[in-house]
């Protein structure tokens, strides 16, 4: 018998991530120069030692099922595994997903084998590192049937979040998903007694996505036709199981826009990121690449993250992410950009084929200027390109053919051209 069994939600569309969203599903967007979304819940399980993992998955799912296919594989000791399950026709379901808690219900019958205690129910989406031992032990002591992780917001990002109320046991006793900014959830608020920093304009409780249901809790949670667990399940539940509320205190974010996406890539590179990558006794895992060690020829590089396998020369980079196997050329200058990077080296054929059809190179060419961007992976920029850099720049939100502007932030999208001197 499997005690826990670990379940990450990677099947929406993630519409408010889009264009990175065109051709992947939301867990595989690249992050932080090496990783994808889906590495981090992941990790945090690994780390916890619970190595029964399934990804459950729909929408846009190949590169991130070749991601997955590439990065987890156990030994045939640990008993450990990564498994999809992907969604499909069956004699009893003949449609999609509807919801997170649909996904489950279809797929209940490969997780049942298993004859798990628990079911830990993670997002494939969000940044956070979180003791999951502890979790699960909180939850054991408690007596509860369903716990959920949670963490005080204010009022802004309640509106998007499923907002809790729970007493000073920490058991919850009402819950109102995705409020919206005008209902008045004043009632919701966190008792005073109960905030750690009471100056925090974070009033608000909320619900990470992040749950924990005993096996009979599952079972019974299932047994209807609701379809979210955030929206149905959760709720009809606190009137007749006991629901409890972890508190969680620690650096969250759900990369649910890009305007969110590219604060939290920022803000890795500042100089005590809230996020930390160099934890050694809690790593996050990726794809092992055998790449070579980033090249910096004359290059100023000011607050700013590289990654392996790229080539560098005469450039200015300041509070900026570079990505696997970038190529800048001589004389560019990045500002706060996020460049994801390519997936391959182009060979002097490709080059040489590239010149004879007047297409840039793979990276970023000579001289360009880009300022406020995501670049997108095996994007080609040509020669003297300015991005973002100039005062009467039109920042509307919008698709401009090869380029989009989400939230303020230029956005090349996946395998976009931009031919020398384009000016965005």
């Amino acid at each position: 018998m499997i005690e826990v069994l670990s379940i990450v939600l990677g099947g929406g569309k993630g519409t408010r991530l889009f264009p990175l969203t065109k051709d992947r599903a939301k867990p595989a967007v690249p992050f932080g120069g090496k990783f994808r979304l889906v590495d981090i819940p992941i990790s945090n399980c690994i780390n916890a030692n619970l190595k029964q993992i399934y990804i459950l998955t729909q929408f846009n799912s190949v590169s991130l099922h070749m991601h997955l296919a590439q990065t987890y594989t156990f030994d045939s000791f640990s008993n450990g595994f990564v498994e999809i399950l992907a969604a499909q026709q069956t004699n009893e379901h003949t449609g999609w997903f509807e919801g997170t808690a649909d996904a489950v219900r279809k797929n209940i019958v490969h997780l049942e084998a298993q004859s798990p205690s628990y079911y830990l129910i993670l997002s494939g989406d969000q940044l956070y590192r979180m003791d999951l031992r502890d979790f699960l032990k909180k939850h054991a002591d408690s007596g509860a049937a369903i716990s959920i992780a949670c963490t005080p917001v204010n009022r802004e990002a309640a509106s998007q979040l499923g907002i809790l109320k729970a007493d000073k046991n920490s058991v919850i006793t009402e819950f109102l998903e995705k409020p919206g900014p005008v209902l008045d959830i004043s009632k919701y608020k966190i008792p005073n007694e109960m905030k750690k920093d009471k100056n925090k304009e974070d009033e608000y409780l909320a619900s990470m996505g992040i749950y924990i249901f005993n096996n009979d809790a599952m079972k019974a949670g299932l047994d209807n036709e609701y379809t979210d667990f955030g929206k149905e399940i959760i709720p009809q539940a606190i009137d007749k199981v006991k629901v409890n509320a972890y508190m969680f205190d620690g650096y969250w974010e759900d990369i649910g826009t890009i305007k969110s996406f590219y604060e939290a890539n920022l803000e890795l590179t500042t100089l005590k990121p809230r996020f930390d990558f160099y934890d050694e006794n809690h790593p996050i895992y990726t794809h092992t690449r055998c790449l070579p060690p980033s090249k910096m020829n004359f290059s100023n590089m000011s607050q700013s993250i590289a990654a392996e396998g790229c080539i560098i020369t005469n450039a200015s980079i300041s509070d900026s992410i570079v990505g696997l196997r970038t190529i800048i050329e001589s004389g560019s200058s990045l500002n706060g950009v996020i460049c994801m990077g390519a997936d391959f080296y182009e060979t002097d054929v490709q080059k040489h084929k590239n010149a004879e059809m007047r297409v840039p190179n793979l990276g970023i060419g000579k001289g360009t200027l880009i300022k406020k961007a995501i670049i997108d992976k095996n994007a080609c920029i040509g020669e003297g390109c300015r991005i973002g850099v100039d005062e009467n720049i039109n920042r509307i939100d919008g698709n401009y053919g090869n380029y989009h502007i989400v939230d303020g932030v230029v956005v090349i999208p996946k395998n976009a051209v931009l031919y020398p001197g384009t000016v965005i």
